[in-house]
């Protein structure tokens, strides 16, 4: 059987002007038709530079060497009318971020059409009857009413906007996709949907399938072979059971203990770092001085039809000194709601917010006062720095709004307390100059400025790497030992929360549906909704695997 993709010794550089950068280095893959290969590895890579380079998508800068078989046929060397009519008609990409990728102003029905018109089955102009009967079909295919053809990209949630995607790239019947990091940002339930809707296509169209992502549970849950890069190579290829239960290379092995089993007390308190932290106290319990306190707190907002929609339902939610809550939940469950009316930023329709046994005061001095004690870190540190402020300058803007001494001294025990030594080695850098963990830094040094007894962390790893996103949790934990600091992390990642939290509460449709310590709640649920967050995690849970109790850390490179 003819294979229906082949990458022979295939090396990748970009053209710069201070030389030639190799981004990808003599990598050999082979895919059948039919088949599943799943990308692994960090950024930097080199794996979305292979699969850009199936369909010649790299930039202008990229020299390609090596053979690059299609079906046999070599797509370096085909020409540009021969390259257009593959793209789309024999092989298809899923781009990562659907918000980014879908045009905001066309309908997603004028989006699925335009390949079809653009690559015309049988080599004839359909009519438009015909691409519309070709656009409903395909919208059934993704799971979606046919009648959300007409909707715009706005108009739907992040799990719709990824149908979307597929179903763009299903419009000309593809022998291959190629899907670069399908279900980043996407909750565990709705993340859970789309590999499956990925695995049932592939089983019942015969398409042949290659998934990047840094996340291994996520490949090894749709495909059956995994290959992991590391520095332009693939450093390992093996089956997905095997490279899952015993990685070999320590790329591999860093991999997989980024994402924890929830369940393996190895991971407990024990995020996976280049300094691992010490063992919790064994005396150490939860704590029991309430910090911040949510009483019946209730938050709407009205429809397009002027209907009230209860976006926090009377939730009761404390947060102690020298604790770590996790709150969980999907997309639109009211999360960010709640945070946004614990930090004052959103009016509550009825309710109180307590700090410290007081009611938060609505507004003026002691509003501001409240948001000295109680710090935000955004989700993605990119958008919440200025590009064209320094570090120095991020950091400052809290000290100098409240008019704290020394202000210079305040930055640079900040910058040291969230890692960032020595201070004086980062404060003129500008964000662009800096990793994506060193910004998250920065952005947690800014909150550390002021000195708050709460950090409110709003997805604070959602868009980090794997290692990267090890350190993080590992600094939000020194923090609470170190300086009692107490924490409201907002996540729909279960792992996360039982790699640092000591408390959960699970959010759904604006209630708590369950709040209790870690092991309660995530080891034995009692509402429908933690359990279905449980059984759509990709690599599940400990209970029940052999191997996991006492299994030794494994090693972050």
């Amino acid at each position: 059987m003819t294979p229906l993709l082949q990458l022979k010794d295939l090396t990748v550089t970009y053209e710069t002007a201070g030389g030639d950068i190799p981004a990808v280095r003599g990598v050999g893959l082979t895919l059948d038709p039919g088949g599943t290969l799943g990308v692994a590895g960090e950024s930097g890579s080199g794996k979305s530079t292979v699969a850009m380079s199936v369909l010649r998508l790299l930039p202008r800068t990229a020299k390609i060497s090596g053979e690059i078989l299609l079906d046999g046929e070599d797509v370096t060397e085909m020409k540009w009318g021969r390259l257009r009519a593959v793209r789309w008609a024999e092989a298809s990409v899923v781009f990562q971020g659907a918000m980014h990728a879908l045009n905001p102003v066309r309908k997603i029905g004028e989006q699925i059409a335009e390949p079809i018109r653009l690559h015309p089955p049988e080599g004839r102009t359909p009519t438009d009857a015909e691409v519309d009967a070709r656009v409903a079909e395909l919208l059934t295919q993704v799971d979606l009413p046919p009648g959300r053809a007409g909707a715009y990209p706005h108009e739907l949630s992040g799990g719709q906007k990824q149908r979307v995607m597929i179903a763009m790239a299903l419009a000309c019947s593809p022998r291959l996709i190629i899907a670069d990091e399908p279900t980043t940002a996407l909750d565990v339930i709705v993340q859970a949907q789309v590999l499956a809707l990925l695995s049932r296509l592939v089983a019942e169209q015969d398409i042949g399938l290659i998934m990047i992502s840094h996340d291994l549970s996520v490949l090894a849950a749709t495909c059956e072979r995994i290959a992991v890069m590391y520095d332009g190579e693939i450093v390992e290829e093996r089956p997905s059971a095997e490279l899952m239960t015993d990685p070999r290379h320590p790329h591999s092995q860093a991999l997989a203990a980024a994402f924890p089993t929830v369940g393996d007390p190895v991971s407990r308190f024990a995020p996976a770092t280049s300094t691992p932290l010490p063992p919790e106290p064994a005396s150490r319990g939860a704590g029991t001085e309430p910090l911040l306190e949510a009483e019946n707190l209730r938050v709407s907002f009205r429809d397009r039809t002027g209907k009230r929609i209860d976006a926090v339902a009377g939730v009761d939610l404390t947060v102690s000194r020298d604790e770590i809550v996790a709150l969980v939940g999907q997309s639109g469950s009211g999360k960010t709601t709640l945070a946004r009316t614990l930090l004052g930023l959103q009016k509550p329709d009825s309710g109180v917010v307590r700090y410290a046994g007081k009611p938060v005061p609505v507004g003026g001095a002691g509003l501001k006062a409240y948001r000295r004690q109680v710090q935000l870190v955004l989700q993605d540190p990119t958008s919440a720095l200025n590009p064209a402020h320094t570090v120095y300058e991020a950091v400052a803007e809290g000290p100098r709004i409240h008019g704290l001494a020394d202000e210079r001294a305040v930055v640079h025990r900040a910058l040291e307390a969230a890692e960032l030594r020595p201070a004086e080695k980062y404060a003129d850098r500008l964000p662009h100059e800096l990793s994506g963990g060193q910004r998250q830094r920065v952005v947690i040094a800014g909150a550390l400025a002021l000195e708050p007894s709460v950090v409110v962390a709003d997805e604070p790893v959602a868009s980090l790497d794997a290692s990267v996103r090890g350190e993080i949790l590992g600094l939000l934990l020194r923090l609470r030992r170190e300086l009692g600091l107490a924490g409201l992390v907002i996540t729909h990642d279960l792992g996360l929360a039982w790699n640092i939290a000591d408390r959960v509460a699970v959010m759904y449709r604006g209630e708590l549906v369950e709040t209790g310590t870690v092991e309660q709640v995530l080891l034995d649920p009692h509402h429908e909704y933690t359990k279905s967050l449980l059984a759509a995690l990709p690599g599940g849970t400990a209970a029940g695997k052999p191997g996991t109790a006492g299994r030794s850390p494994r090693p972050v490179v």
